[in-house]
């Protein structure tokens, strides 16, 4: 009981870590550039919240069941918002927000781009455009290490897991005629449920 009473006071201090602003810079080649801010609420217990804008997704390949953003002219990306919520539980008792956790997570990214009609192989366009989207709802269970600096306030957090991912996928598809030397569209909407794995490390600095 004085152990817990003591721990307590001492979390409370102004000197005491509980804040944390985090990057995460490998999610730039899934086409996100996310901030996060976590808050220490009691020595085992924070809760983490992230806000990022999304653009076009580099590892968008066909193992994921996405295809990859043409780079050429005719798509325009459109940047949509993302969002994370969680909170984390760290198993052992410590004044600031380190050590090793459990995370469970819902986090909604939508990735938008506007497909312009091509009239044929000169590379005339018609004035007309379609909407490809996928939005994906994540379900996570994360489990992680985040260490905080001897010498400073800056932190790293080494995380991986599992999740359930519901997704809504409008998605374009231009067909190339070589003969007569026309494109023409297709457009097809698909809604499933997939399992997705996650790998990857922040940075931060807390306060």
């Amino acid at each position: 009981v004085l152990y817990k009473d003591r721990l307590a006071a001492q979390f409370d201090t102004v000197d005491c870590v509980k804040n944390v602003f985090k990057i995460n810079p490998l999610l730039f080649f899934r086409g996100e550039i996310p901030l996060y801010y976590e808050r220490a609420l009691t020595p085992k217990l924070s809760i983490e919240l992230g806000i990022g804008v999304t653009y076009r997704n580099y590892l968008a390949l066909s193992f994921v069941g996405d295809d990859a953003d043409d780079f050429g002219a005719g798509t325009k990306i459109i940047p949509r918002l993302s969002f994370h919520i969680a909170p984390r539980f760290y198993f052992q008792d410590d004044l600031e927000p380190q050590g090793f956790y459990l995370q469970p997570e819902f986090a909604h990214l939508q990735y938008s781009k506007e497909i312009s009609l091509k009239m044929d192989t000169t590379g005339v366009f018609t004035g007309e455009s379609l909407l490809d989207e996928r939005t994906y709802d994540d379900l996570r269970l994360l489990a992680g290490y985040q260490i905080l600096s001897g010498s400073s306030n800056w932190m790293v957090d080494f995380y991986g897991g599992l999740a359930v991912r519901s997704r809504n996928m409008v998605v374009v598809k231009e067909n190339h005629d070589v003969t007569a030397e026309t494109y023409t569209y297709t457009v097809t909407e698909t809604s499933d449920v997939i399992p997705a794995i996650f790998l990857g490390v922040k940075f931060g600095v807390g306060f």
